[in-house]
């Protein structure tokens, strides 16, 4: 059985070379697969990037939060002052048109009540020549005895009544400030005097009476003042 016996170790001493072969080229494996340090460096580096890219996003989008925010705020005051500026001129224009207004709406009712000044101005002067022709008719020659002076006087008398009641009518007052205290703002004084028994600064004579129209003097009474001692 010698063919028998020699199979076994022929196949023995083949796996004794296949272990030994593989002895020797296990390190050169391990050496082969074994990361290359600039493998490892790139690896590194590319790590590296990604994370400062990441952080760096990351930072961006978190200094970009607070310049948006402050940015908002920002505009959000401006929008404000701009939203007083524009109520506080409102408000200007309401005041002024409301002076305007109120202007215009004085000048009106003064034109209504003093619009007719110049009219009664001029028929004040029909109303001094009636009192004058009155106070020139002897009161002694009113007699019955002389119907025609007597008629003629009483129609002057009437006349002037009547045109007096038209002007307090329209608001026209008469002034007569005789023993009244003198007012420079109704009064002209023509002169001053002493005279006994009166207070010194009242009217002691009255040379023409004067007007009022509405509460506003039309034409100040001409008098003369007592004059103190």
């Amino acid at each position: 059985m010698p063919g028998t016996c020699t199979v076994p170790a022929r196949v023995a001493v083949m796996a004794g070379r296949c272990v030994r072969l593989a002895r020797r080229s296990l390190p050169a494996l391990a050496l082969s697969l074994r990361p290359s340090p600039r493998l490892l460096c790139t690896a590194t580096k590319q790590n590296t990037g990604q994370n400062l890219e990441e952080d760096t996003g990351q930072n961006e989008q978190k200094t970009d939060a607070p310049s948006a925010e402050k940015t908002l705020m920002e505009e959000k005051v401006k929008l404000e002052g701009q939203l007083k500026e524009t109520l506080e001129k409102y408000k200007r224009a309401l005041a002024d048109t409301e002076n305007l207004r109120q202007r215009t709406q004085k000048l009106v009712e003064e034109a209504k009540l003093y619009g007719i000044q110049s009219f009664c101005k001029d028929l004040l002067e029909v109303a001094d020549v009636l009192e004058k022709a009155t106070q020139c008719v002897p009161k002694e020659e009113i007699k019955d005895d002389n119907p025609h002076l007597k008629s003629l006087y009483e129609g002057l008398v009437m006349t002037e009544v009547q045109i007096q009641k038209v002007f307090a009518k329209h608001g026209l007052l008469r002034l007569d400030p005789l023993g009244a205290k003198f007012d420079p703002y109704e009064h002209e004084a023509l002169f001053h005097s002493p005279v006994e028994g009166k207070e010194p600064g009242t009217v002691a004579l009255v040379s023409k009476v004067g007007y009022r129209l509405h509460g506003r003097t039309l034409r100040p009474a001409l008098v003369g003042v007592v004059k103190g001692a």
